[in-house]
């Protein structure tokens, strides 16, 4: 007697937590290439980004969320909402904790929405191989009786560490489904979107103090001569003194941004790449909705 073919598992997992727990690396590294941004400042994920990883009898679809903090403008609003109204759309929730920070104000805050959801939540601890494994369980201690999680797994996102064990996991939870997207394909975005974020990524690495918060970039033009794809972006500021520390001396910060971004650009698209960047200024864009609209933040597509 012949065993039945194993059904076909799919499902979306979101992934929430506080910024800068490493959502993004995570999703980076489960995908196999950068498709979400990464940096030491707070709440650089502005828009929930998709990671698609397939296998032969399962396709995950993660949801990388903006980390989940008190908004200060209406752009924190946004980011708040979006990460909150993803946790009753999907199969399964990963709360991700960093395990050298000790719980706080910031998690109760997270469990406490969490204790409306009926999705089944796992605690996922990331940065384990910064501590030591005894402190591991002191964490693990910390958690486990402030929510009722199904799994908790222990990982090193950056370093690969138990990622495999938590993928393994993952699929036991998710239901039988179709392939939503084609094998190869790793993100629901366009292009456009990613290469905007590579280039914010760099003003993130490059600045410091307000100026990292106060950017946005968009793509105004791509076109394609002579197997050159000539990129034209704007770095979208809120005072004039942010676009001073952005083009720096002579524009020797304008160019270090553009040759780091160009850099990645050429790696994400396999062609060479001409990226012609400017600094525009437009006062107060966070706080205001006709900017937020124009430049991607759309709340009613959540």
């Amino acid at each position: 007697m012949q065993n039945k073919e194993k059904a076909f598992k799919s499902g979306f997992i979101t992934i929430i937590g506080r910024p800068n727990v490493g959502k993004s690396t995570f999703l980076n590294q489960v995908v196999g290439q950068k498709i979400a941004i990464m940096s030491d400042k707070p709440q650089t994920t502005r828009n929930k980004i998709q990671g698609v990883l397939t296998e032969k009898d399962a396709q995950m679809i993660f949801i990388d969320t903006p980390g989940i903090h008190k908004p200060k403008h209406k752009l924190g609003n946004f980011m708040t909402k979006v990460a909150i109204n993803t946790l009753n759309e999907v199969d399964l929730v990963l709360f991700m904790v960093n395990a050298e920070e000790s719980f706080g104000k910031g998690e109760q805050f997270i469990l406490e929405k969490l204790k409306g959801v009926k999705t089944p939540v796992f605690l996922v601890i990331n940065k384990i191989d910064l501590i030591h494994p005894d402190e591991l369980i002191k964490v693990i201690e910390q958690y486990k009786d402030q929510y009722d999680f199904r799994e908790i797994v222990p990982i090193s996102a950056l370093q690969g560490n138990n990622v495999d064990r938590l993928l393994t996991v993952i699929k036991e939870y998710l239901p039988e489904g179709p392939q939503y997207y084609p094998p190869d394909q790793v993100t629901d975005h366009p292009e456009r979107f990613i290469i905007a974020e590579l280039i914010r990524e760099k003003v993130l690495h490059l600045t410091r103090e307000e100026v990292p918060h106060s950017v946005a970039v968009i793509i105004e033009k791509i076109s394609e001569e002579n197997q050159l794809l000539h990129i034209m972006a704007a770095i979208i500021v809120e005072r004039p003194s942010q676009k001073g520390i952005i083009i720096g001396k002579q524009g020797a910060m304008l160019k270090e941004i553009g040759t780091r971004a160009r850099l990645d650009i050429e790696h994400l698209l396999g062609s060479k790449v001409f990226l012609e960047l400017w600094v525009k200024v437009e006062k107060d864009w966070r706080n205001r909705s006709t900017m937020l609209r124009e430049f991607g933040y759309r709340e009613d597509e959540y």
